[in-house]
């Protein structure tokens, strides 16, 4: 196996998601099979139970796998199905060390977690020495001895174990594991899998090992030159710590200039034709194009003694896709209605989805982000420029979209969103929350039921409509929720959903929810003119929703954006965006006819 690290430095946030993404890519199209892992330095198992606010969306894999965004960012661009252990946490490893101790593994030695000693640490206890003799400096130096033999050895079981898992759907390992290491160089939290990866280096032999770091050149305002002491300080601290880089990708708001490339060569010990540069670009999907520009390819397969068996690179397809979005001019306005609009990567997967879906109809998105709770009636007099400035993007939107979420904030207004899209004949899509709170505003507006609610909000309402699935824990949050793909069964061909399918007896989608439409209210609601066309296994949970009255008016259970690829849109996303522009029943009917 070929390994390709990616570190950061400097600052966080640089984009090694999508770096990675992007050399994947850049290997993909010289012929090579890539796989790629996601290291995730915190203490959580996963990302199950961290806030959007914190660490942008969950993404959700088809094994249930709750991972970190940037896996979403591999399964984009390679087009792969990755599974949770392509995510490895601290946790993770931690937990995997201790139930060995617990079973005997270690039986009879130490197993003690502590961090490995840093520069940071170093200072702390230089200055203990001096008041305090060397008796400080020796405990220290002996609990930073004995992370090493476990825990270090527990990640490179686990890099080495999951990077043979297939996850192209063909037989046999990758050729390329392409790991990201989150965080920066120099973060404490991230030390034993730097020192895991320094030994995982030496032992697969350096034919067999790729370092690339990621990192920022800045321009200060005054001075206006290229700054390259942030990188130099950053690579010198990785190479302190056993980890020297083979390529620089140097983030900068222009391109680099060339004595600003000889200057990193000179002092960052890199050959300057392995200096990359990913300046910013219109779109990321030019990134991969970027890379291939400036031969990341092949200073990547010559260090890893590949360039014999790999083929030049071929990007004509991203070099459409990039052309074609920069090209274009006439745009579609999406009320996105949503609790996380402050953070955007909140709705990651969603936002990519309308993109996908809205270059298949040569259109660029235009969303207009609305925060829910500024819909409500409170905010008309508390906020009333909030409150107007929200209604009146409500108002001017060509569709609105209600993605998922949790907890009652802004559920109001979510279901004001909703009925103003229904009575107006607005195209509408609700995915989990969306589609119960369209089935919540249903119930109140058509069946008269004023207390209708989910049991999430409201666990005493008279009325409920969305209740507890009876297999989900109240007391543990953490994987209890309904995850992963599951299959959903169409119960007629004549209905909007299948026919965007292209009339499958089934699709599989997957799911995150623990909260599900209540079973005994089904009847009443269809027979008020809501259908449900889209039920489980068991017929007993609904999964999609239509109203057969209205141009577009969707909600589902599951969260078709997780599987939206470039080229390969939602279905139900295309359906939402040619219905916002009038033409989805030509396509229907061009599509049924088989054209």
């Amino acid at each position: 196996m070929k390994y390709v690290l990616i570190t950061g430095g400097v600052v966080s946030g640089l984009g090694k998601g999508v770096t990675a993404s992007s050399i994947g890519v850049g290997l993909q199209a010289c012929g090579l099979r890539v796989t790629s892992i996601k290291i995730d330095p915190y203490l959580n198992t996963d990302a199950g139970t961290m806030s959007p606010f914190e660490h942008g969306e969950v993404f959700v894999l088809d094994d249930g796998g709750e991972v970190d965004l940037d896996l979403g960012n591999y399964e984009r661009f390679l087009d792969v199905t990755l599974t949770k252990d392509n995510n490895v946490t601290t946790g993770k490893i931690y937990q995997s060390v201790l139930d060995k101790e617990r079973k005997g593994d270690y039986l009879g030695k130490t197993v003690q977690v502590t961090f490995v000693i840093t520069d940071h640490l170093s200072t702390f206890v230089c200055m203990k020495k001096v008041t305090n003799n060397n008796k400080f400096m020796s405990f220290s130096l002996l609990c930073g001895s004995q992370v090493v033999p476990h825990i270090t050895d527990a990640i490179k079981d686990r890099i080495e174990a999951v990077a043979l898992i297939p996850v192209d759907g063909k037989e046999g390992p990758a050729d390329v594991c392409v790991i990201e290491l989150g965080g920066t160089v120099g973060d404490i939290e991230s030390m034993p899998f730097i020192e895991a990866l320094r030994q995982l280096s030496f032992s697969v032999g350096k034919d067999n090992f790729c370092l690339i770091h990621v990192s920022l050149i800045p321009v200060l305002g005054v001075v206006g030159e290229q700054k390259t002491k942030p990188t130099q300080h950053s690579v010198r601290e990785l190479r302190a710590l056993g980890l020297t880089p083979h390529l620089l990708a140097c983030r900068s708001a222009q391109p680099l200039l060339d004595n600003t490339k000889m200057k990193l060569s000179q002092f960052c010990h890199v050959e300057a034709a392995n200096i990359l540069n990913i300046h910013d670009v219109p779109n990321i999907w030019h990134i991969p194009l970027l890379l291939r520009n400036q031969n990341a390819h092949h200073s990547i397969l010559k260090q890893l003694n590949l360039l014999s068996i790999a083929t030049p690179p071929d990007l004509e397809a991203w070099s459409r896709r990039a052309e074609t979005f920069d090209n274009l001019t006439d745009s579609v306005r999406i009320a996105m209605v949503g609790k996380y609009v402050g953070l955007t990567d909140s709705y990651l997967s969603v936002v990519k989805a309308l993109l996908h879906a809205c270059i298949a109809c040569s259109l660029k998105p235009s969303i207009d982000w609305i925060a829910a709770s500024d819909l409500e009636d409170d905010p008309a007099q508390s906020a009333p420029e909030a409150y107007a400035a929200a209604w009146k993007s409500l108002r001017n939107a060509e569709c609105v979209l209600v993605p998922g979420g949790f907890g009652d904030r802004g559920v109001s207004g979510m279901v004001l969103a909703a009925k103003y899209a229904r009575e107006n004949n607005v195209p509408y899509l609700g995915i989990c929350l969306g589609m119960q709170i369209s089935v919540i505003e249903y119930a109140r507006s058509v069946l008269g039921l004023e207390k209708a609610n989910s049991n999430e909000f409201d666990d005493k309402t008279p009325d409920p409509v969305v209740i507890f699935m009876p297999e989900g824990s109240r007391t543990h949050m953490g994987s209890t929720m309904r995850l992963g793909s599951r299959r959903t069964l169409f119960q007629t061909p004549d209905c909007v959903t299948s026919k965007l399918y292209c009339n499958p007896y089934y699709v599989d989608e997957r799911h995150r929810h623990r909260y599900e439409v209540n079973p005994d209210v089904i009847g009443v609601l269809e027979e008020a003119g809501l259908k449900f066309v889209g039920k489980d296994e068991t017929g007993k949970r609904m999964e999609v929703l239509e109203l057969p009255s209205h141009p577009f008016y969707v909600g589902v259970q599951f969260h078709p954006e997780f599987k939206s690829r470039p080229g390969k849109p939602s279905a139900l996303f295309l359906g939402l965006i040619l219905a916002a522009r009038g033409k989805l029943e030509a396509y229907l009917t061009r599509h049924q006819n088989g054209s």
